[in-house]
């Protein structure tokens, strides 16, 4: 069976990459930045720090 555990969005604006993360553990939140790189790194480096201390079912 499978569960949605997280939602993950990328949008492209003028000048910024957007990042919409949404999780049951953290709700929803944005990451902003001029590329991707930065945006990208950060919303892998917060999903493994939510799922590495979440409790396993």
């Amino acid at each position: 069976m499978e569960e949605l555990i997280c939602s993950v969005e990328f949008l492209r604006g003028n000048s910024e990459l957007v990042a919409r993360v949404s999780s049951e553990a953290g709700g929803v939140r944005e990451y902003r930045g001029p590329s991707a790189d930065p945006v990208i790194d950060q919303v892998i480096n917060d999903l493994q720090e939510e799922f590495e201390s979440a409790p396993a079912n």
